[in-house]
This record gives C-alpha cells, structure tokens and sequence, in this order.
C-alpha cells in the first residue's frame, strides 16, 4: 500500500485550521448534517480520532478492542454530551485528539499494516483510509471552509470506491469528469453525469457539490 500518512497529516491539520477562530455562535450553528450543528460535527471528528488512536495502539500490542465502549449507543450519547461545550473546549478537544492520532499512526512499521482491527472488522492499512475519508468529509460538513474542491483527485477515486454500493440497481452510472477522469460503476440503464471530479465526488458523497452536476442525477442508497 501507499504511505497515506501525510495526507492524513494534512487533512487533520486541515480542519483544525478551520475551527481555529470559531466561537460559540459558530459552533451552535447547522452544520450540512440534518440534526448536528457545526459542535456535533467537531465532537465526533474527536471522538472518533480518540476511538482510532486506540484500535491503532491496540493493534499494535496486538489485542482487538471495540471502537466505542458501548458501541453505537454510547458513540451517539457522547456526540450529544460533547456537542454543546463551548467552543474554546471543542476546538482543543479537537487539536488534542487529532494530534494523538497522527502521533499514533506515526508508529505503525512497515509490517504492521496487516495487524487486524475491529473497525469494519478490517486492518491497519484499511483503518487510516478511515481516518482519511472522515477528516476530509466532514471537514466539508462543517460549512465553513474549505469546500470540496480542496479534495485531491486520489481522495476522490478512493472516496468513489469505497461508496460503490450506493449505486442503486440496474443503473450504469457513469461519472465523467472535466479533467478527463472517468469513473463507472453498476449495470443497467447507462446514466452520465459530467462536472468536475470534486463536485461529482462531493455529489456521490451526498454531500453539496460547489460546482454544478449535470445530468439525469438518480436517487442514490445510503453509505456503507
């Protein structure tokens, strides 16, 4: 696999930067989330950054933990106790959380990529994409800057494939983007959208596309 670390580095670092100047107006806000405000959007970023420094420490003691103790239940409790602090506390509950994570991936070896993790019962190697996809996502979630232009045409392509199954069936869709770029997936009804590869990602995402998306756009299925 590649070494993504710098661009986990730099998309952590990323949405710091962006909540660095909030206060408690901003945070109370919507985000692009139905029901979370911009303080549930930052509270979970860190709850989840903490839940991954330990699959990775765990991984490599070599014991499996659960994500959240609790599980979901807990996870979405601690979203809604976390969401309404004020927002110096968020913003460094944030800068702590996402610097012990990267601090924590920096440790992983060459041959530990392999080491299993509980999350999506998957591996270390596939456990950092995790990270990749929420700090970038959610980033945009947040409605502030940055938009998903930032997004590196390698994110988009990973982004794209790790949510293949919302492509409903019997649609051919076919993503053709302005820089050249194609991206299909599916069988059926051959559908073609065309924009820019940030904008058809940020749509496939489910997310607001900064640019248009243009074409027979369908109703697509939930992440996986």
């Amino acid at each position: 696999m590649r070494d993504i670390r710098p661009e986990v580095t730099a998309a952590a670092q990323r949405v710091n930067d962006t909540v660095a100047t909030v206060d408690d107006t901003a945070v109370r806000a919507p985000s692009a989330l139905p029901g979370w405000s911009r303080g549930h959007v930052i509270t979970h970023l860190a709850n989840f950054s903490e839940a991954m420094t330990r699959q990775v420490e765990e991984a490599l003691a070599g014991r499996l933990v659960e994500v959240y103790d609790g599980g979901r239940p807990a996870r979405d409790a601690a979203i809604e106790a976390g969401a309404g602090r004020p927002a110096p506390e968020l913003v460094s509950h944030l800068r702590q959380s996402t610097g012990a994570l990267i601090a924590a991936w920096e440790k992983v070896g060459a041959d530990d990529w392999d080491r299993p993790i509980t999350h999506r019962d998957s591996t270390l190697a596939v456990g950092i994409y995790a990270c990749w996809r929420e700090l970038a996502v959610h980033a945009v979630d947040l409605v502030l800057e940055p938009t998903a232009t930032v997004w590196p045409k390698e994110f988009c392509l990973h982004l794209l494939d790790f949510l293949r199954d919302r492509t409903p069936e019997g649609i051919h869709l076919v993503l053709q983007a302005d820089d050249g770029t194609s991206w299909e997936n599916g069988t059926g009804e051959r559908t073609v959208l065309t924009g820019t590869l940030t904008d058809l990602t940020a749509w496939y995402a489910g997310r607001r596309a900064p640019g248009p998306v243009n074409g027979p756009a369908p109703e697509l299925l939930p992440w996986p």
